[in-house]
């Protein structure tokens, strides 16, 4: 069983140094030995491969666990000397993990299932963790919003009742395609639950977001409305500028158009699909091969983080955290109005919203094969797995990608050492029961990816 050096180094340097000041407790750790016992009897402290590690993220306030793992030393617990590093776009993430330049990121859970499905760049990835739930949201700017508000439900005292659906928004792209302007919003990457989330809200309102083809990668074959990639740091700039007339990101930056005065929020991805799974930690196939206890050990920092976030108490210092300039960077103000349970849309329509940011709960942390299915199936209703597909490819190819054999060994660990309780660990084959928590009322069962596709009105049909 080895000991992290540094933190033996750090703690024996403490303890001399308290004895050189006579200091009373001096004698509780006065040996490495003594520290190496303190420490290893709460750790089970694995034989570590390559402890010096380089991790990637995009500024969003989903990429939390990374920070709080390292921030709270949850990283140094396992023997991992973590340096975290921000990236200019998904894009780079990808491109930077595949090519060995980081170990590991936050990435769009799409990117790694794409990179192993046929669409983008071809590569093989692994997912042991899910990062979180929920999070994202759609926002438009000031004039759509003023256009869509006479179309939106109120309740007995006036306010505007949620979920708002997109046939608000109808009448609004009638307007501009009738005047020969087009409808144009941003989203991400073409493969983020961002791109899925927006096309489903319209869809579901009978609006045409557009088909993908191996001649059109911009998705934007027989589209109503136009999307675009923006990262999401520029969202608002972007918006503001009037090239794009709304987008979907995750947090902060909805929340900063708010603060912002530039547009207004109408729906949430908790709305479009209750608890659904947004961003997963990515290594490449080679790296867990080579380094399986390292994976083993990144991944039980990460849930032991994921479970620090969803105690209420620390919501706040995580928002000090987050604010950091080398982490998200946003104001504290910004990233509380998500962070601590409540949502703003119009500013000052400040409603609660406890299960906006999930880390931990509900199982979030785990890596469902029917989280990745779905994304499969979002992929093939759209154009970009342009061939029909079996029922039993959708399985096959997640498992590859999906790894929740490392999530288990893991967490088997952390259950050990009394850091989570054993209940916390699902009792599944790796799929979920059928749900129908989506806007439009629709089932998704992983088990039969083909009906699902099939029970649209709009995409593709197998």
């Amino acid at each position: 069983m080895k000991m992290n050096f540094k933190k033996i180094s750090l703690l024996l340097s403490t303890a001399l140094l308290m004895v050189a000041c006579g200091g009373k407790e001096a004698k509780k750790v006065q040996t490495a030995s003594e520290v190496e016992d303190a420490v290893a009897s709460k750790t089970k402290m694995l034989d570590i491969e390559k402890p010096q590690l380089t991790f990637g993220f995009i500024k969003l306030t989903d990429m939390a666990p990374l920070a709080i793992a390292k921030e709270k030393g949850f990283f140094e617990d396992e023997g991992l000397f973590v340096s975290v590093e921000a990236q200019s776009n998904w894009k780079n993430v990808l491109d930077r993990v595949i090519d060995g330049q980081l170990d590991g990121s936050h990435m769009l859970a799409g990117q790694p299932i794409a990179a192993g499905a046929g669409f983008g760049r071809q590569a093989k990835l692994v997912t042991p963790f899910s990062m979180d739930l929920n999070g994202n949201g759609i926002t438009v700017s000031n004039d759509v919003w003023s256009k869509m508000k006479p179309n939106v439900p109120k309740d007995g005292d006036g306010k505007t009742i949620h979920p708002i659906k997109a046939d608000a928004l109808k009448p609004v792209i009638t307007e501009y395609k009738n005047s020969g302007k087009p409808f144009k919003m941003g989203m991400v990457f073409p493969v983020s639950t961002h791109n899925y989330e927006i096309r489903y809200w319209l869809a579901a309102a009978g609006i045409h977001p557009g088909m993908y083809t191996a001649d059109n990668v911009q998705g934007q074959i027989d589209a109503e409305v136009l999307l675009s990639v923006t990262p999401p740091p520029q969202m608002p700039a972007t918006l503001e500028s009037g090239t794009i007339y709304g987008y979907c990101v995750g947090e902060p930056w909805n929340q900063q158009a708010v603060f912002k005065g530039i547009g207004v929020p109408v729906t949430t991805n908790y709305d479009i699909w209750k608890n659904n799974p947004e961003k997963v930690f990515v290594m490449t196939k080679k790296f867990v091969d080579e380094n399986p206890n390292t994976a083993i050990a990144v991944t039980k920092a990460l849930i032991r983080a994921g479970k620090w976030l969803d105690e209420p108490s620390n919501r706040a210092e995580a928002v000090k955290i987050l604010s950091m300039s080398q982490y998200v960077g946003a104001p504290e103000e910004v990233l509380a109005n998500s962070m601590t349970g409540t949502f703003e849309f119009e500013k000052g329509d400040k409603r609660e919203m406890p299960d906006f940011n999930v880390f931990y709960k509900y199982n979030a942390t785990y890596p469902f094969y029917s989280d990745g299915i779905w994304f499969l199936t979002q992929m093939r209703r759209w154009g970009q797995i342009p061939e029909t597909k079996s029922a039993a490819w959708y399985g096959e190819t997640i498992k590859d990608i999906y790894r929740p054999d490392i999530w288990k060994k893991a967490a088997d660990l952390l259950v050990a050492e009394g850091q989570i309780p054993a209940t916390d660990i699902p009792d599944t084959d790796g799929f979920k029961p059928a749900t129908s928590d989506f806007i439009d009322g629709t089932t998704f069962d992983a088990k039969d990816p083909i009906g699902y596709i099939n029970s649209f009105s709009i995409g593709n049909k197998d």
